[in-house]
């Protein structure tokens, strides 16, 4: 934690962010369990019309969100008025599986596999002109992915969203949920975002990073710095040190 929110430039905020590292495990109970309409009860909302608008177009709606304040209630809000899909990596333990998979699981939002089935469930969804969700800086399997900068060092960046843009013309929404202050609940904010990220699957993951980049500095006490987001996945060549005087 000390070492990537030191080289993000936010390491004045590393107390708070241990405490907020506290505060989302303690949440999860809630969040998981608790009745939806007590959980709706907390949420406050900022530009929610904008996402609305672009669901309501029917050109599809790709939700991207750092792993940033509470990422867990986005989903769940957003099923609460339109089915959503979000992919999913299941957690390493087995025995753990059930327990997440029906936490997280809700009458319209639906768990797409980190896998082809996953894409495809994805990609059919959104040219439905449904919604989707992801987590663009969830370091991607062999194959999946392209080392892109992230806060200045190489980070192995999922080609996914770039991919589903150009495939379906979707809409792509910026979004992260605020953790309150004193258990008040969060705070879910939407943009979207209209400039195009490029041609390449590399500028496309570049693009992706530097605005998951300004959506993490909004709020930097409450990003999940412990996650190894700089880790060479297995079968993957480490990316290619700069040349000398250039930035690493």
């Amino acid at each position: 934690m000390r070492e990537n929110i030191t080289r993000a430039g936010h390491e004045q905020h590393l107390p708070a962010a241990i405490r907020e590292a506290g505060r989302s495990m303690m949440e999860l109970p809630f969040l998981w369990c608790a009745p939806s309409s007590r959980v709706m009860a907390r949420v406050q909302l900022e530009n929610w019309e904008v996402a609305r608008a672009s669901i309501d177009s029917g050109r599809g709606a790709l939700f991207l969100t750092p792993h940033l304040g509470c990422f867990e209630i986005i989903p769940q809000f957003v099923s609460h008025h339109v089915p959503v899909i979000v992919m999913y990596r299941p957690p390493r333990k087995q025995a753990l599986r059930p327990l997440v998979e029906q936490a997280r699981a809700r009458a319209r939002l639906a768990l797409a596999p980190a896998s082809l089935a996953g894409v495809r469930m994805l990609l059919k969804s959104l040219k439905n002109g449904g919604a989707v969700g992801l987590l663009p800086d969830q370091v991607p399997q062999q194959g999946e992915g392209i080392w892109a900068p992230f806060f200045g060092k190489p980070a192995y960046t999922m080609t996914l969203p770039g991919r589903l843009l150009q495939m379906t013309g979707c809409d792509l929404i910026l979004t992260y949920a605020e953790r309150l202050p004193k258990g008040r609940g969060w705070l879910i904010r939407f943009w979207r975002h209209e400039t195009p990220l490029g041609a390449t699957p590399a500028e496309q993951a570049a693009a992706i990073n530097a605005e998951m980049e300004k959506l993490i500095a909004g709020c930097p006490a409450q990003y999940f710095w412990s996650y190894n987001r700089y880790k060479t996945p297995a079968g993957v060549p480490a990316p290619t040190p700069a040349p000398a005087g250039e930035a690493a």
